[in-house]
């Protein structure tokens, strides 16, 4: 199964769409992404935009969800910024926090007053 995410005007994820691999696949068996995005918008009756993503994270770095962006310079899925303090790694584009989880085997939730992780008790 090959999926989409449906994006607003400014390229928000607002939906997530299933389509079977056949749908994408041209006459000589390849997957064209251009087949899906037709399909969807014929479907819907709609000039929705929509963009494949991968299940696996094999492109655009991060499958696809609700409330996420798409970023063309990047051409990647960018999840929400949760905290101010943390920054965007251009590898994974996924936001990170500027001091690394504890590695102890402890519960921990991030404490944006301190910048620094708070066990949970």
């Amino acid at each position: 199964m090959a999926h989409f995410a449906h994006l607003d005007s400014i390229n928000k994820v607002i939906n997530v769409e299933v389509v079977n691999n056949e749908v994408i696949t041209d006459e000589n068996g390849i997957e064209q992404e251009q087949l899906g995005i037709d399909f969807l918008t014929q479907l819907h009756n709609s000039n929705g935009w929509y963009k494949q993503t991968s299940y696996n994270n094999n492109f655009r770095k991060n499958y696809a969800g609700v409330g996420m962006t798409y970023d063309k310079t990047r051409d990647a899925f960018i999840p929400p910024q949760l905290y101010n303090s943390w920054t965007l790694n251009e590898d994974t584009c996924q936001y990170e926090a500027p001091v690394a989880y504890p590695d102890d085997d402890k519960r921990y939730e991030w404490d944006e007053a301190t910048t620094n992780w708070k066990e949970i008790t």
